[in-house]
């Protein structure tokens, strides 16, 4: 088989996994392409915060964490109900949620598992400063596992692994040959750079999002936020790589984002009554 014919009919398989596999992030109702299982994901992450706990070193601060797991609790049932009286379908039904303190001071960071498997660092309480700061924080990470990131870049990477391969085989290996004689994976690079990086910036905004609508539905004050972020920049001056070399988004459009933001979310995202 020649290598146009390959390409062709390989490329068929690709657009029938494409077609069936777009859904919509909640809220936001960005489309997003999933073909990785959900639950695949959530039963290695389960495995991954097993061995988290092995091997960290947990924090003996029980104060801070009762207030992780209260901040935690309250967001776990405003955000179930806000989808119950939405007439939407619950993201988080199939959640086991869980929560750790890391004993980490040098570490500024918190981190969501798919399946609501939360870490917070303790270096990160020294730039949230109070509970609606850590509510911010943690309203963000939980957004990503309510939207789904994890299993939409895991779904994104399988088709970008095979497209790129494709990409090396129509070149004649043009790519693979640059590779060894350069001495860097210049397909990942191009995946990263060109590809997966803007994709990444695009989930972190809208974590940054979902996440203080579900700060201000839970009750807490969503004008911290932005302070949080100023803190971070403050710190991380001179230190934040190029926006279009990063992951994330620059420290001052975040600001600039959230700025935009509060006032509406605030108004169309009150603190929602459990029933």
């Amino acid at each position: 088989m020649n290598r146009r014919k390959f390409l062709s009919y390989v490329g068929c398989g690709c657009c029938s996994l494409i077609i069936p596999s777009c859904t919509n992030a909640p809220i936001t109702d960005r489309r997003q392409f999933k073909i990785v299982p959900e639950s695949k994901l959530n039963a290695q992450a389960a495995k991954i915060y097993e061995k988290i706990k092995d091997k960290e070193k947990m924090s003996d601060d029980t104060k801070s964490l009762k207030t992780i797991k209260d901040i935690g609790s309250r967001m776990e049932d405003s955000i179930s109900e806000y989808f119950y009286k939405s007439g939407m379908d619950d993201p988080t039904t199939n959640f086991d949620w869980e929560y750790i303190l890391i004993d980490n001071k040098k570490i500024r960071n918190a981190w969501c598992m798919p399946g609501g498997k939360i870490a917070v660092y303790t270096g990160m309480l020294e730039v949230t400063k109070n509970t609606d700061g850590l509510a911010a924080v943690m309203g963000h990470e939980i957004a990503h596992a309510v939207a789904k990131h994890s299993v939409e870049r895991a779904s994104r990477g399988v088709v970008l692994n095979l497209g790129t391969r494709l990409v090396d085989i129509a070149s004649g290996g043009k790519l693979s040959n640059v590779n060894r004689v350069v001495g860097m994976d210049t397909v990942g690079l191009i995946q990263q750079i060109g590809i997966m990086n803007p994709f990444n910036r695009k989930q972190e905004s809208e974590a940054d999002y979902l996440g203080m609508i579900f700060s201000s539905l839970s009750g807490y004050d969503i004008r911290e936020t932005v302070k949080i972020w100023e803190r971070m920049k403050k710190i991380n001056k001179g230190k934040e790589p190029m926006e279009f070399m990063s992951t994330h988004p620059s420290s001052s459009n975040r600001i600039k984002n959230i700025n935009g933001w509060t006032n509406e979310i605030i108004l169309d995202y009150p603190p929602i009554k459990i029933s």
